[in-house]
């Protein structure tokens, strides 16, 4: 076999497994797709097709003694009339609202065809309406003689008032839409809206079903999905914490596809009680009360020049268990809601899980502290940057024992420099270094200092931060609420736009953002003048005093204006603190006094060092007698 040969069948094998691996991944896309071309085979007859039906239908009639019901009948039973004749019409459209929402309705497909959030506008003032329009579907999909699905089909009015706009008198809406499949066969779509909720009721019912669908089937297909629409000043960070959700039945906790990142998909294959389409702010949900057996989920964002204004796409198909009896109703329920805390909260499903406030700790911070806080201030104070001031001393109150005892520690370990200078000078040699850390560690021991006693208690505070960091961008009450030059403290603040956009800074200047960096550039140097004398590693000071307020500065010209400015707040309140603990509270001469006398007495040891050194003691004896035997 020669060297061409040899080539030519790797190159065939290379071949082949390429394909194989791009027609697996390609398989469940072509799946969907079948769906689709299933639907509009439906439609692939013109309308003078189906007229030349009727026009053969009729010469039958004049050449026979049936009468035209018998015809029309043998129609029916030949070509399935029922449901052909539903895949002809003319789109109406049939709005529910109540004062929370308005949702309209198109017959075809029995669909909601638009979602709006009353109350509430984007930021250029448009109402917000989170999918509307062509692009977005929601069918049920089944297989009879051929795979159906009702989005192509027109339901028939019922129940269906034009117009209806709820209040507390008149507190239920229902809409009822049927699509017949064959005779004594339908479905029927019931949404029911009440006043003041965002929930939106469906009830799916099926009857005569099990003479058209196989005996065999135990599952319906649905597919949901929705181009959801921007809202927000700020697409970099509204996409960022955009994406589709779901949670598990019996679990707390929700999960999501990969937030900032372009697209994610996944398929679930256990059973789901609830999809959302989340943006930052607002939602729209699916939920299951009888749970969904299987799911496939993704979402693509949509570029930022797109002229619609299309924030994702969102796509979802699930599946429905179906119990192949005669009649069957399918209990939904829509939210399309905002993602306030409280709100998710109140609908039940533990949608409140939606509101990003952090992992473990960080978010029992934010759920048990700092949003009743929050509310509670919130409930008697207008002004939200007086809000986030008020938080911030509060916390800073909380933290102030532990912040005092750092300074205590740093305080403790400067007065005792001088000494350690002297165990410097007394080992000079890079081989001492063992002995002169040992002498270092007994002299920290006589003298009751603990190396950790000033990074300790600002590590406990580090959860605090992450939570505040989570709190700010995902809380809505800041939306679209000002403070000073800041016009919105969910979104950044700009004193001026930049004609071009500086690589990992952006195309603004946030004044928040400057102010937050100048503050901690004076925190750095306050702690660097307190621990001036102390070993620092090299590089040190400059990393603290210039690089971390350089950084800052870059990392969150983007951000939460409310979170740049609670970190201002907290960094010039941290600065007055260490000045107060310092002048009032720490005095570095008694404190010299009060571990001089502590060196003085003779260390007590705890009984486990005692008994430690007593082992020690008697395995020293044990070796002296094995030497001399």
């Amino acid at each position: 076999m020669n060297k061409n040969t040899v080539s030519a069948i790797v190159l065939i094998a290379a071949i082949f497994i390429t394909f194989t691996w791009y027609n697996s991944k390609d398989i469940e896309e072509q799946r969907k797709l079948q769906f689709q071309r299933d639907s509009i085979a439906q439609t692939e007859l013109s309308y003078q097709q189906r007229e030349q039906r009727l026009r053969d239908s009729i010469a039958v009639l004049q050449q026979s003694s049936q009468t035209p019901a018998d015809v029309q009948s043998a129609y029916t039973a030949s070509l399935g009339a029922v449901l052909d004749s539903a895949s002809i019409g003319d789109e109406q459209f049939y709005t529910l609202e109540n004062n929370l929402l308005s949702l309209t309705f198109t017959n075809k497909g029995a669909r909601v065809y638009a979602a709006t959030i009353k109350n509430y506008n984007t930021y250029d003032s448009l109402p917000i309406m989170l999918f509307g329009g062509e692009g977005n579907d929601f069918a049920l999909q089944f297989f009879t003689t051929q795979q159906l699905s009702t989005s192509a089909f027109f339901f028939h009015p019922v129940d269906m008032p034009a117009h209806t706009s709820l209040n507390e008198t008149d507190s239920t809406a229902r809409l009822v839409m049927r699509l017949p499949i064959a005779e004594n066969a339908y479905i029927d779509y019931t949404y029911t809206l009440r006043y003041d909720s965002y929930k939106l009721k469906l009830d799916i019912t099926l009857s005569g079903l099990d003479k058209q669908i196989p005996q065999n089937a135990t599952n319906l297909d649905l597919h949901w999905t929705a181009n959801m629409r921007r809202q927000e000043k700020d697409y970099v960070n509204e996409s960022n914490y955009s994406t589709v959700a779901y949670k598990y039945p019996g679990e707390s906790s929700v999960n999501e596809l990969k937030t900032r990142s372009e697209s994610d998909h996944e398929k679930l294959s256990t059973k789901v009680a609830w999809v959302a389409f989340k943006d930052q702010f607002f939602s729209a949900i699916l939920v299951a009360p009888e749970n969904f057996t299987q799911t496939d989920i993704s979402f693509k964002n949509y570029p930022e020049t797109h002229p619609d204004r299309l924030l994702m796409h969102c796509d979802a198909s699930m599946q429905l268990a179906y119990n192949n009896r005669s009649e069957q109703t399918i209990p939904l329920e829509f939210y399309f809601t905002t993602n306030q805390y409280n709100t998710l909260k109140s609908h039940g499903h533990d949608l409140e899980k939606l509101v990003s406030l952090g992992w473990w700790i960080m978010g029992y911070i934010n759920r048990w502290f700092i949003i009743p806080v929050f509310d509670f201030l919130d409930s008697f104070i207008s002004n939200y940057g007086i809000i986030i001031l008020i938080l911030t001393l509060l916390i800073k109150i909380i933290l102030l024992p532990l912040t005092h005892r750092s300074h205590v520690s740093t305080a403790k370990m400067k007065v005792l420099q001088p000494e350690i200078s002297k165990i410097n000078e007394k080992y000079p040699k890079r081989e001492d270094a063992m002995k002169k850390q040992q002498e270092v560690m007994a002299l920290y021991k006589k003298t009751g200092v603990n190396m950790m006693g000033g990074c300790l208690p600002m590590l406990l505070q580090m959860p605090i931060l992450i939570a505040m960091f989570n709190f700010f961008p995902a809380s809505f009450e800041l939306r679209q609420k000002g403070f000073l030059w800041a016009q919105d403290l969910s979104s950044y603040d700009s004193i001026l736009d930049l004609p071009f956009k500086i690589p990992f800074y952006g195309d603004h200047i946030s004044l928040f953002v400057l102010l937050m960096a100048v503050s901690l550039f004076f925190y750095s140097r306050a702690t660097l003048s307190q621990t001036a004398s102390t070993n620092q590693m090299p590089g040190m000071k400059f990393m603290q005093l210039y690089f971390m307020p350089v950084f800052m500065l870059m990392m969150f010209n983007s951000y939460s204006s409310g979170l740049s400015y609670y970190f201002m707040l907290s960094n010039f309140i941290t600065i007055g603190q260490t000045w107060m603990i310092r002048k009032w509270f720490v005095n570095e001469k008694e404190l010299l006094q009060k571990m001089k006398a502590r060196a003085a007495q003779p260390v007590k040891k705890s009984k486990f060092q005692q008994r430690l050194e007593e082992a020690s003691r008697v395995q020293q004896q044990r070796n002296k007698q094995t030497r001399k035997k």
